[in-house]
Order: C-alpha cells, then structure tokens, then sequence
C-alpha cells in the first residue's frame, strides 16, 4: 500500500495569498496535517464566499480551519497551545506584523524549540523595502522577468502566470524539507525565510549568468531562445510549432528533414555562436519552410528524426492530450455546492509513496469546534469562546 510520508507532520498555516499556500500545498498533498489559522472579517456574507471558487480549492485544499482573533489573548493562548505540538507554521506577514502578534519566531521557539518557522515576504524580514507590499507583478518587475519577457522592442511583458509567487512557495517548501532532516541530527527547529524578491532573482537562472559573469544585460528575445538557435516557435500552414535543434547534428537532421541542406555549410550558420548571431535571418529561412505544412505533418517528421518539437496548445487542448492523460495529474473530489471538480495534483510519482488530494478547501472557521475539542476544551467553553469573538465558526477567510 503507498504510503503518505509526511502525514506524522503537522502544520499551522498562517499564509494568505498564494506563495505562502503553494508551499503549504507541497506539504499538504504528501499527507501533512495542515491547521489553517484564519483571521476573520465581521458581518461576512457566505453568498459570496471565496472558498467556492475554482482558485481557492486549488491553492487550498487538504486543510482544516479553525478561525482565531489573535489580537485577543485567549485567542493568542489557544494559538499557543497549537504551537506547542506543531512541527512547522508558515506565515506571510509584513515582517513587522509578526512582532506586534506576539507571534515572532523567538518568542514561539520559547514554547516549542522542534518549530520550524517558515516566513514569505516581498522583499526580504531586513532592508529598506522590508514593509513594502510585495505582489507577484510587482516582483516580475522588480526581479528583471518583465524586461526578458516578450517580443522584441515591445516593451515589459508579464509571465502568464503567477511565476514569482509560484516559484516563491516551491523554493520554502524546498528549504522546510531541509529543515526537517536537519531536525534529526539536532533536534531543534530553526528560521527559515525567503521572498518574492529574492526568488524572482534566483529564477532568472542562465539570464542571471549572462549579467554576472559575461557581463551582458540580456534583452526580450520572443518565443526563441535568447543564445541556443534554432531552438523556438515557427508558423506552419494551419498554427504554430515549437522545436530545439540547436546542437549540430540536430541542427543538420533539421536541415534534411526540411530539404535545405545548404544551410548546415552556410559559413552563418555553421556553429552554435554564428546561429546565435545570425539568428533572425535563419529563423526566417525556417519559418519559410514550416508555414508550407501543417503542424501535425513536421511533429510527426521531426519525432523520426529524434528532434525535439511540439505544438502551441491551448490549455484544453493541453488537458486534451494524451500523454497528459496518461501522467495522471489530476483528481476528482466532491465540493458541496460544485459538485464532482477535477483538480490539478502534483507532478511527482514514487514507487512508495503517493499524494492525495482528500479534503476540500475548508471554510474559513469550519473546523473550530473540532480542533478545540482536540485541544481539550469542553462544548460550553467553546460555545463561550464564540461569544466573546475569540475564536469564530462561519467566516469569510481573509485574502
């Protein structure tokens, strides 16, 4: 039988937005306990709750939620007892907000020294943009993205998806992971923080190399490679198909296979640095050829030749696929109002273990009553912790 290997971990959720709930997600989907602390907002209207949305059962499931005002001190006392048996919270607060709680990493190793504290940010728990608010296009601007992304000469462009929070999220995940095997050899828990900002950075990767160690400020290349060529997008007869054959014997099977041939004794294409150099010329000549056939026609001659192509799918189209299908990424579960949702999984197999995606998103406060009763206390001290607006039941989650 697989086996969820993180379910003996709990987790106390604090995080809003998405990079914070992608990180709980990697936790989360592996069979991690999660505890959602929510804040919540007075007079709330459950017509409009947000936890029925297709985003939000995305980014929050497998969780419980228990609604906290943490500005009261029975409620900071309950917060507490959480902790106390809590293996890793995750927060992202301004990094000021944290301290004014009461619920900084110093003050809660005091009561448990095993925690793991995750924190997010825009810009970093130190600095001088430390209490900026940081958003995803913010941080795409900010972390050079924008300025690489899109055609060239067509100013900015933003990624297609949330890629700083995104990345933001899996990078923490990555770091708690760590953390958790350092805890075996020592025992004790430790900080761990990282920010859009600094993510966003670290993505740029190979653009990043080009500035720190060549030199060069890379620009918006499009759909092509900005240094590999002829790795990019090319119109054919009936859309558009994507291919990579800059290595040179992908290169001269690319050249047979279009029957242009001399064009691999072209002295302007003869290397990887001329290709590069006489890009836009050779793309053209390329492009020539592809716009003659249909996209289904050049993936299936180029897939004999072992050359590495595909078409530009939609995103039904993508879920359409095959091979999609075939990888199981995704899963059904029943929502009250929504009926049966598919929704998106992880994208790791184990021979031994398994993700699962086994509760809905929770309402915020659904769970209250619940994880009370598992700390100990009893129906009537609930009922009156309700009506002192320490802890809440029903409750729009906050954003």
């Amino acid at each position: 039988m697989l086996s969820q290997p993180l379910s003996s971990y709990k987790v106390l959720d604090l995080s809003r937005v998405r990079a914070g709930p992608t990180a709980v997600r990697q936790l989360s989907d592996w069979g991690a306990q999660v505890i959602k602390i929510d804040m919540p907002k007075d007079n709330s209207n459950d017509d409009n709750d947000e936890t029925d949305t297709s985003d939000y059962q995305n980014i929050q499931r497998n969780k419980r939620s228990i609604a906290i005002n943490l500005k009261h001190s029975d409620g900071l006392h309950i917060f507490k007892q959480l902790v106390s048996t809590a293996d890793i919270l995750i927060e992202s607060f301004r990094p000021d907000v944290k301290y004014r709680l009461g619920i900084d990493y110093e003050t809660l190793r005091q009561i448990n020294p095993q925690l793991i504290y995750a924190s997010i940010s825009g810009f970093g728990q130190t600095g001088p943009y430390k209490n900026r608010p940081g958003y995803d296009q913010i941080v795409q601007g900010m972390g050079g993205l924008m300025s690489i992304t899109g055609l060239p000469g067509q100013g900015p462009v933003r990624a297609g998806i949330p890629i700083a929070d995104l990345s933001t999220g899996l990078i923490l995940a990555n770091g708690i992971l760590i953390a958790l095997l350092e805890r075996h050899s020592s025992g004790q828990g430790q900080w761990i923080e990282t920010s859009l900002l600094a993510t966003q950075i670290f993505m740029l990767d190979l653009q990043a190399a080009r500035y720190l160690v060549d030199g060069q400020i890379p620009i918006q290349a499009g759909n092509h490679h900005p240094t590999t060529i002829p790795t990019g997008t090319f119109r054919t007869l009936d859309g558009h198909i994507t291919i990579a054959a800059s290595e040179q014997i992908e290169f001269r099977n690319l050249c047979k296979i279009l029957n242009i041939e001399s064009l691999i004794t072209n002295p302007d294409y003869l290397t990887i640095e001329k290709r590069s150099i006489n890009r836009e010329k050779l793309n053209m000549e390329l492009e020539k050829i592809f716009s003659t056939k249909s996209t289904d026609y050049w993936i299936n001659e180029l897939n004999k030749a072992n050359i590495a192509c595909g078409p530009i799918y939609h995103i039904n189209e993508t879920f359409a696929d095959p091979q999609v299908k075939h990888l199981q990424l995704t899963t059904q579960i029943e929502h009250p109002k929504r009926g049966s949702i598919e929704i998106l999984g992880q994208p790791i197999t184990m021979s031994r273990s398994q993700w699962l995606i086994h509760r809905i998103a929770p309402r915020c406060g659904e769970h209250t009553r619940e994880i009370l009763n598992e700390l100990g206390y009893k129906t009537n001290e609930i009922d009156d912790l309700i009506n002192r607006h320490v802890v809440y039941v029903s409750c729009l989650s906050v954003k």
